[in-house]
């Protein structure tokens, strides 16, 4: 799981649905230069904002237009002029984040800043012209299965307790919450049942469209107004547990303590493994 794109732009390099209208590019340029993007508020309040997406291959041709040349110098101004040796060195390449990482295929995108209030983490899926800021953390063309376990209530009970919190909000990490998640070996089969739950997820929410995160997952609002959601939520639990221990978790107490007996097994392995000489590559869940 990667951290998303740091912009370093002073701005420049985003957009709002105006600034967009305002470039009068064609519909050819909007697909070649203009991306949709997500932090956190825009993924889970649905809102619209965009940035500029220039690979090297197509700079000259980005610069040739004029308002893009622009944006583009005003991003060179303000990283020469930061105190931040790295800004400095980036400079360079002014038409681009400091990242540019991209899902080919897809992208499992998880806001790294939301309410403790929704019973589910905010994840989702994002096409290959979309991108996000480091506001949201992504798995770049993962299994869908993935997003599955990022979904579930146990993942949840997982982060609210081994990562910290903006006030009393969850701050996710991938190193802390992601990197350190129990799951027990997966079969074949256990992982075409967890994608179809992340597809019925999915699906479920385009039934409701053009309803957003916020909306869905509004804790006093999700039974009663979004069922579908809760109902393909309750079945990914159902099936994540019975992986776990041949049964639901009875409650979130039974579900952290099953959680915490796993990790403790799997840092003891670890370190077996070190004392006895032999390197473990972690691999991708």
């Amino acid at each position: 799981m990667s951290f998303g794109n740091k912009p370093v732009d002073g701005g420049n390099l985003l957009f709002s649905t105006d600034d967009v209208n305002a470039l009068r590019l064609t519909k050819k340029q909007q697909e070649k230069f203009i991306r949709r993007i997500y932090g956190s508020a825009e993924f889970i309040r649905g809102l619209s904002r965009y940035c500029l997406w220039i690979e090297d291959e197509y700079l000259d041709e980005a610069l040739a237009i004029e308002p893009i040349r622009q944006r583009i110098e005003e991003v060179r101004k303000m990283r020469l002029a930061s105190r931040a040796k790295d800004a400095n060195d980036m400079a360079a390449r002014s038409h681009q984040f400091r990242e540019m990482n991209i899902g080919k295929t897809q992208t499992i995108a998880v806001a790294a800043i939301s309410s403790e209030n929704r019973q589910f983490l905010p994840c989702g899926l994002l096409s290959p012209h979309e991108t996000i800021t480091n506001k949201v953390y992504a798995l770049y063309d993962a299994p869908l299965w993935n997003m599955a376990l990022i979904a579930s209530r146990l993942h949840w009970v997982w982060i609210g307790t081994v990562c910290v919190r903006m006030r009393t909000d969850f701050s996710y990490s991938n190193t802390l919450g992601w990197n350190t998640f129990p799951v027990p070996t997966l079969t074949e089969q256990n992982k075409i049942d967890l994608t179809r739950c992340a597809e019925d997820i999915l699906l479920a929410r385009e039934h409701y469209f053009p309803a957003t995160i916020a909306d869905m997952y509004d804790r006093d609002r999700m039974d009663s107004e979004f069922p579908l959601v809760r109902e393909a939520h309750d079945r990914n639990d159902e099936i994540l547990e019975r992986i776990y221990i041949g049964r639901r978790f009875k409650n979130d107490t039974e579900r952290l303590e099953k959680l915490f007996e796993m990790y403790s097994k799997m840092t003891s392995q670890q370190k077996s493994g070190k004392k006895s000489g032999k390197r473990k590559t972690k691999g991708a869940k």
